[in-house]
């Protein structure tokens, strides 16, 4: 009754919550951009080794605490000629006069450690710049005038190239709000074909814009008091327009059938409310829930992450339940007005349409179309098996951007693992304990995989030292992850026995492992409590044990199978020159994220659906014309909802980020894979299955668990929860 009596007063005091929505717009805005948070660029600061390597340099090596990038210099006349040395010099001597660069190190200096950077066929060398800071403290406007310098540098046949992660931030591009728009246009050409009408239309697209305006600057104000990675807004304008556009679709949708039904638009608002209305309410706190699960990962920029999309989510899901019954309110019975010829659609019979048809032949042959969906999604999942967790390096960023140039030059100059080094963090306040420096040297040149080892250097108070080891193979290689597990389990701990010394194995390559190592320990249990969860909740909400396992269960194979695509297309290659992308490894965060995002999307779909059905149910008694009836009504809601979805989520892939193109495909395939295999085919071959079992819940369970209504009708007695006998026919 909450949700009805708030539909009511929106209805009745339209213009008062048609301008409170204007002005909390507005003023939200406003504040967003007068806010502009700072976001981080971090994955660090849990309790790992690459974590206590870097506080142990920012206490003692306070100058080299932060990153580094790298100048490269190429001249295919050879770089150790005057003209091109001066030119260094001078390019080395204006980065250096920049903020937060401490000093800027010439490979063509008098001593041992220098003349390794340059390569043996003297083309190619490379002068490493010092920072104060992390990457996370370069802002994007110091990273393009450094880019802009060299460039202004390279002339007379001298080519200088800028590689490392504080440079990434001058090159990367994540749209700028222009997949966002490629999105929304998308919507608005579906929403046409699926409504025919321009006013119809505009509705789901002005409430889905209304909510994510003020979630994008509550993602601005939670920049300024936690961590908040920078490509928060972008994953938040993602969920929040597909959801926002999808949820008003949805009520819009009831609320034609109830017009075309012969009711006035007042009590047609309310039916849509407290049938569609119920379910977006209920679909969107599962997402919300679902995203704040990323909360027992532990990660302070995930939880930054999870808050700024589930504040994206419940504003479209509140513009939904207040701002569009009011918005219904001006239409009336005019939400038809400025339909479009040969695209205007009524509310007709649902039994004339071809989704009626396909589920009647489904239900025939349910079988068949079980095994062979199944199998489909199964195959589909095969290559998450060799899922390779990590972080993308330059070798992934376009070939034209300057760090992967610098990359390339870098690998084929001195061997790719240059473009990783590793950094070990010796702590040396034991008395005698400065001894092991020589050992370890020693040791570190016999390991395989290594490909050079620094020179240690101990700071002034000799209390602690930095011994730099380059690998054999590049940052995102299996091969090197190996090396930093061999180091510290086997290598390390044999030379520093007995000595007081503690070693730890650092750097930016050692931090993305560290990350990824911790969150593959921690997905399994997200994972299992994000299920369990929505298992209580659907059995709570449907009364049955049956719908929710099958859900839960079905959930788990579309995601799968999305998880499977992106191993696929992201880490295998296929088909890369389509999306504009290098194969690497899958981010770390990224399943995790998906898994948040897509658990609660496809409840959405699994709540519109089965609450019809159960509708249907509840009226009839008959289990397979109930499954026909909800699947038809809801068909063509649902894929034009997906359809919407895809759209947005395929947007961003147009973008130059690798991690959101990751993302938006994940989520399109996993919307695409659920829409069709799952709701058109495995759902209703599964029920057809197994017949009124479907809604079979213990006595005992049933007055255990809280009653949840996402529809209208009323509960049916206790006796009729039990599976009833099938009709005798003749």
């Amino acid at each position: 009754m909450g949700l009805e009596r708030l539909t009511h007063w929106c209805y009745r005091r339209r213009w008062a919550v048609l301008v409170t929505w204007i002005v909390a717009l507005v003023a939200m805005s406003v504040i967003g951009q007068a806010a502009k948070g700072a976001y981080d660029k971090s994955f660090s600061g849990q309790n790992t080794e690459s974590q206590r390597a870097y506080d142990l340099l920012k206490e003692r090596f306070p100058t080299q605490s932060g990153d580094t990038f790298d100048v490269v210099i190429h001249a295919p006349g050879g770089v150790r000629t005057p003209a091109v040395q001066q030119q260094t010099a001078q390019l080395l001597q204006q980065l250096q006069a920049t903020r937060h660069v401490t000093s800027a190190r010439s490979p063509f200096a008098p001593d041992v450690t220098a003349a390794r950077q340059v390569s043996q066929d003297g083309t190619i060398a490379y002068a490493t710049v010092q920072l104060d800071v992390r990457t996370d403290k370069v802002t994007k406007s110091e990273a393009s005038h450094w880019i802009d310098q060299a460039k202004a540098a390279s002339r007379d046949g001298v080519q200088f190239e800028l590689g490392g992660w504080p440079v990434e931030q001058g090159v990367q591009n994540n749209g700028g709000g222009a997949t966002e728009l490629v999105g929304i246009l998308a919507a608005i050409v579906i929403l046409l074909i699926a409504f025919g009408s321009l006013l119809a239309m505009g509705l789901p697209i002005l409430t889905a814009l209304s909510g994510i305006g003020i979630g994008l600057a509550i993602v601005e104000l939670l920049a300024h008091v936690m961590k908040v990675p920078e490509f928060a807004p972008q994953v938040a304008s993602m969920i929040g327009i597909g959801v926002g556009i999808d949820y008003a679709l949805f009520i819009v949708t009831r609320y034609r059938q109830a017009l075309a039904a012969g009711r006035d638009p007042q009590a047609s608002v309310l039916e849509a409310a407290t049938t569609a209305g119920r379910a977006v309410l209920f679909a969107g706190t599962t997402v919300v829930i679902s995203l704040l699960g990323m909360f027992l990962m532990r990660f302070s920029f995930l939880n930054g992450l999870a808050l700024g999309a589930s504040a994206a989510v419940a504003m479209v899901m509140l513009a939904s339940i207040t701002l569009l019954p009011a918005v219904l309110g001006f239409a009336g019975t005019n939400i038809d007005k400025f339909s479009i010829p040969f695209l205007h659609r009524k509310e007709d019979d649902h039994r004339t349409t071809l989704a009626w048809r396909w589920s009647r032949e489904v239900q025939r042959y349910p079988w068949p179309t079980a095994l062979v969906s199944l199998a489909v999604l199964v195959v589909l999942a095969l290559p998450l098996f060799s899922i390779h967790l990590g972080s993308a390096d330059a070798g992934n960023d376009l070939p034209s951007t300057t760090t992967r140039k610098a990359y390339d030059l870098l690998a084929k100059g001195f061997g790719p693992g240059h473009n990783g080094p590793l950094v070990l963090a010796a702590d040396l306040s034991k008395p005698g304990s400065v001894k092991v420096l020589g050992p370890l040297e020693q040791q570190l040149r016999t390991v395989p995989g290594i490909a050079a080892v620094a020179p240690p250097q101990v700071n002034p108070q000799g209390n602690a030292a930095i011994v730099s080891v380059i690998p054999t193979t590049s940052p995102q290689d299996v091969k090197t992850e190996k090396l930093v597990h061999h180091l510290r389990d086997d290598v390390i701990p044999g030379v520093v026995k007995g000595t007081g010394a503690t070693v730890d194995v650092g750097g930016t390559t050692a931090v993305v492992i560290d990350m990824s190592a911790t969150i593959g320990a921690r997905l399994p249990w997200f994972i299992g409590a994000v299920i369990a969860l929505s298992f209580l909740l659907l059995m709570c909400v449907f009364r049955s044990v049956v719908v929710a396992l099958k859900a839960a269960v079905m959930n788990v194979l579309s995601i799968g199978a999305a998880y499977g695509l992106v191993v696929a297309v992201f880490q295998w290659g296929w088909a890369k020159s389509l999306f504009g992308i290098e194969k690497g490894p899958i981010e770390a965060w990224v399943p995790m994220m998906l898994f948040a995002i897509l658990f609660g999307l496809s409840m959405d779909y699994e709540v519109f659906l089965i609450s019809r059905i159960r509708e249907e149910w509840l009226r009839t008694g008959d289990n397979a014309q109930s499954v026909v009836d909800g699947l038809a009504m809801t068909a063509r809601v649902i894929t034009a909802a997906a359809a919407i979805m895809i759209a947005v989520f395929l947007s961003f892939v147009l973008g130059d980020l690798r991690v959101l193109k990751m993302v938006g495909f994940g989520l399109a395939a996993a919307v695409f894979i659920d829409a069709t295999i799952v709701r058109m085919v495995l759902v209703p071959a599964t029920m057809e299955l197994l017949g009124n079992a479907n809604w079979w819940l213990p006595r005992w369970l049933d007055r255990l668990l809280p009653r949840v209504a996402v529809e209208a009708a009323p509960e049916p007695p206790h006796d009729e929860l039990e599976p009833r006998e099938p009709a005798t026919v003749g």
